[in-house]
């Protein structure tokens, strides 16, 4: 029997188009990249950037209300800004689950743009690559080059321990996944609805 102070933290994507017509205090808040936010997100959210989200919590937290959805590719960084909201007091922030792409799936409203392979994407071809670079170096140029795979396997059985994706953060900053308008913080909150009381 479930404990009746379980926080219910996940919302699927047919919940998230009956508050869309429910609630007008409701924010979507799309926290991945601003390259990814232009290649596709959910009609009628804002784009803050993990890294702008977590820099400034307590401001957003004066601007939100009861109704916030997080999302992101898979939930995980969306998983990051609802406990950051969370310590700011805002407990009520939800993650939907699938993220973008699986409410796209789910026939929701989203607005396509430019197309570019996401963050998550780019992190495994540049692992792998990584990986099967060193083995063949290892094999082909010296033996000590195989540390390089292991150097990759190590990072990322330290990036799912933590939760965390240096090669996630490094990537967002190559040229590729830059747009011409990254968003301030000052712009990024500005654009949000104030809904608090």
């Amino acid at each position: 029997m479930a404990s009746e102070t379980l926080t219910v933290t996940a919302l699927d994507s047919q919940t998230l188009r009956e508050w869309m017509d429910k609630h007008k205090d409701l924010a979507v808040i799309d926290v991945r990249s601003t390259a990814e936010f232009e290649a596709m997100h959910i009609r009628g959210s804002y784009n803050l950037p993990l890294p702008l989200l977590s820099e400034h919590t307590d401001e957003l937290a004066e601007r939100l209300g009861a109704h916030v959805v997080l999302v992101c590719q898979s939930g995980v960084r969306a998983e990051q800004a609802r406990q950051r909201l969370n310590n700011a007091g805002i407990g009520s922030a939800r993650v939907l689950t699938g993220g973008v792409p699986g409410f796209a799936a789910a026939g929701g409203d989203v607005v396509r743009g430019v197309q570019r392979w996401d963050l998550e994407r780019q992190v495994r071809m540049a692992a792998g690559t990584l990986v099967v670079g060193g083995l063949l170096a290892g094999k082909f140029v010296s033996p000590r080059l195989r540390l390089i795979a292991g150097a990759i396997g190590a990072g990322l059985t330290f990036s799912a321990a933590t939760n965390t994706c240096a090669m996630g953060k490094a990537l967002s900053k190559m040229p590729w996944n830059k747009t011409a308008a990254e968003p301030t913080a000052e712009s990024a909150i500005r654009q949000l609805p104030r809904t608090s009381a």
